[in-house]
């Protein structure tokens, strides 16, 4: 009770830190010297370094790359890894998502709750075991990665320069604790088209989505057409039979058509609405009448094989298993342009399955209709048994802060618990929270915010204490 007691103290401070580091737009950029990912990104690494120092701890920069603060003595160290890059904002936000501004308690920002809330919570929770002068067996670091929405490179980094942690966790995920995630397969299909200029239109462009590990929110293609209205009228009757967010306008010789979708994290695709199959569903639509074209017979084999699916069924991938559940499979972005149709993938697939299960029926189903599978990005599965000491010590510092008596979970999200030995996924979403991650207006509860930092310093105090 005295670090919950030590962290109530620190709440004021706690959430200026907090809003401080979601004011930087730290999305990755061009590199520059000193800030491989981009200015952003470097801004927010050394934003975390100062706050760090001032609460009293020693700090590194590894060149951009990561950063870390430090407490204690000692040669091995508890590792609690967070990430201050974030993924691109979309449109549509209620608050501007670099504002940080508070309503109903609440925190609103791009990064807030994915993962600058609960990484400068868990500094915090350290602030408060130093704080209360407990004493530790090992050295803590609180390590700032600056790569994780977009491959975790940097922690290859650091792990050529310093030893991995013995133990410690991510606050990437969900509570109570997560004991496997699911493997993730990231691929990009091509394919050559001819792009026909019938009497009626031409597609000129298809494009649409971010990232491949989020559900794109939109879509949109260009259309010559000698016949706009043609091409307007059949996307009116195509709305009266769908009840999809679709609108066109006239820009020069060109009619634009966009798709709305609604943006959710690439693992969880259910949760939102994919802008880019919204957009392929029509385009089979307006190519109906020549069903010898290139572009129906694309649209239509995708709809058919993938569609609004999102577990892979229709693919020949629909596997699942009893610790991790079923695949997902998220269509990410789209590029069509001179000829050449691209499309990006995110696969999450259960952690008894290996990559050659997934790839190879999908190879063969996509090589019967000329597509190639290029840029293949895995990481396998992670999987800890729920007898391990590290699964058991986290879980019960959860259960003795909540008063619950809650079981560990699998996930489809990957977190650092992949690249880094000895660290599973702990937090900070609590049960029965929306998993706001890659969506709009993204928030984190103030109320959650101090009770993640009251459980991560009594989960760092366990881990290091021993």
């Amino acid at each position: 009770m005295e670090l919950n007691k030590k962290i109530n103290d620190l709440k004021t401070d706690l959430i200026k830190s907090t809003q401080k580091l979601i004011r930087i737009k730290s999305v990755e950029s061009e590199p520059k010297e000193g800030m491989p990912f981009g200015e952003g990104v470097a801004q927010a690494l050394n934003c975390a370094l100062s706050i760090g120092k001032k609460l009293g701890f020693k700090t590194k920069n590894l060149d951009g790359y990561v950063g870390y603060v430090e407490y204690g003595q000692g040669e091995d160290y508890i590792g609690v890894l967070g990430h201050l890059d974030v993924v691109p904002e979309g449109d549509g936000w209620e608050h501007p998502p670099y504002s940080a501004e508070i309503h109903e308690g609440k925190i609103y920002g791009r990064g807030s709750l994915d993962d600058k809330g609960p990484i400068v919570a868990a500094l915090y929770g350290l602030k408060a075991i130093k704080d209360a002068k407990l004493p530790l067996k090992k050295k803590v670091r609180i390590i700032f990665g600056t790569n994780e929405e977009t491959g975790s490179n940097e922690m290859k980094y650091y792990l050529e320069r310093e030893k991995p942690p013995i133990a410690g966790f991510t606050p990437d995920a969900e509570y109570p604790l997560i004991f496997a995630e699911k493997g993730i397969l990231n691929v990009n299909i091509k394919k050559e088209l001819e792009v026909e200029d019938t009497s009626k239109f031409k597609i000129e462009y298809i494009k649409g989505g971010q990232r491949l590990n989020m559900v794109p929110d939109y879509c949109e293609t260009g259309i010559s057409s000698k016949e706009k209205d043609y091409v307007i009228k059949n996307l009116e009757k195509f709305k009266t039979r769908n009840n999809y967010d679709l609108t066109a306008h006239i820009k020069s010789d060109m009619v634009v058509i966009k798709s709305v979708g609604v943006s959710a994290h690439g693992s969880t695709p259910a949760s939102g609405e994919n802008a880019i199959m919204q957009m392929l569903q029509f385009i089979e639509f307006l190519c109906e009448e020549n069903k010898e074209s290139d572009f129906y017979k694309v649209s239509s084999f995708l709809n058919e094989k993938i569609g609004f699916e999102v577990n892979g069924e229709s693919c020949g991938i629909g596997f699942e298993d009893e610790d991790s559940g079923k695949l997902t499979l998220n269509v990410g972005t789209i590029n069509v342009e001179e000829g050449i149709f691209s499309m990006g993938v995110d696969i999450r697939y259960p952690v008894t399955y290996k990559l050659e299960d997934i790839i190879k029926p999908l190879r063969e189903l996509l090589e019967r209709e000329s597509f190639i599978i290029e840029n293949i990005n895995n990481k396998n599965p992670l999987y800890y048994p729920k007898n391990h000491s590290l699964i058991k010590t986290l879980l019960k510092v959860y259960n003795d802060q909540t008063g619950e008596n809650r079981q560990p979970i699998a996930i489809g999200g990957g977190t650092y618990a992949k690249k880094m030995p000895n660290i599973v996924a702990f937090g900070p979403i609590f049960p029965g929270k929306p998993d706001l991650d890659h969506q709009v207006n993204e928030y984190i509860e103030i109320e959650d915010l101090v009770m993640n930092a009251k459980i991560y310093a009594n989960a760092i105090y366990e881990l290091a204490k021993k």
